[in-house]
């Protein structure tokens, strides 16, 4: 008589339970290619809605008569960068828009000046002109925020990166990462990082970072798509 092997038979619990797994890894496999293919776009837009909340708060905040006329001067200049109109908002139109880098010339040390430089850095790195984004990222001063000065240093590190100064660039947004310290952005920042390193075949420092991913922030879907990468850089 031929041995017959019994088939188990999966139960409603357990193909639902596969299904989810399934259903989970397709959407984090996702996810990571958009943060990947994306990554700029997303920085961008993320600086961009941070620099006009930040705009926003000092106008209703009414600092001192110069601080207020800069805010009147930069405002034309912060609706063309709403259009992506980054030649027109930078450097002006007219005497009705005189652009983020006079108001930066002429209200010199107020706040919209600061943050006048962001915006231009902005400006700049949307226009490849990286050497002068450069300068504008690094002389604009970042406060101890998570949400705008670690944007802007992420900035930082990606126009480096476009320079071809990629241990550079992986160390802002390392810097970045810290300055944020939590779970939203501070993971794709090392993230980031860590594929830089593994790029210049620094594998210790990529692995060193995806394995901070992992433990210090398991509460992101990067912490279990790094799982792959350890693994591989573990062997």
């Amino acid at each position: 008589m031929a041995n017959t092997k019994k088939i188990k038979v999966k139960t409603k619990t357990e193909q639902k339970q596969e299904q989810e797994a399934i259903s989970l890894d397709v959407q984090l496999s996702k996810s990571e290619a958009f943060i990947e293919k994306n990554f700029k776009p997303i920085l961008y837009c993320l600086a961009a809605i941070v620099i006009v909340v930040a705009g926003w708060f000092i106008w209703k905040n009414h600092m001192k008569n110069v601080e207020k006329e800069a805010q009147v001067a930069i405002h034309t200049s912060q609706k063309l960068f709403g259009q992506q109109q980054w030649d027109n908002a930078l450097k002006g139109d007219g005497a009705n828009n005189i652009g983020f880098l006079r108001v930066i010339d002429e209200y010199s040390g107020t706040k919209t000046a600061n943050l006048a430089k962001l915006y231009a850095a902005i400006c700049y790195a949307n226009t490849e002109k990286y050497d002068e984004a450069i300068k504008y990222f690094e002389d604009f001063s970042p406060k101890d925020d998570q949400i705008i000065s670690p944007a802007a240093v992420a900035a930082l590190g990606n126009c480096y990166v476009e320079k071809g100064e990629t241990a550079k660039g992986a160390e802002t947004l390392i810097k970045a990462a810290k300055k944020a310290n939590n779970d939203a952005v501070s993971p794709v920042f090392l993230v980031q990082a860590a594929n830089l390193y593994k790029s210049l075949n620094q594998n210790d420092k990529a692995l060193e970072l995806y394995n901070e991913v992992k433990t210090k922030y398991f509460r992101s879907p990067l912490s279990t798509q790094v799982e792959k990468y350890i693994e591989e850089l573990s062997k």
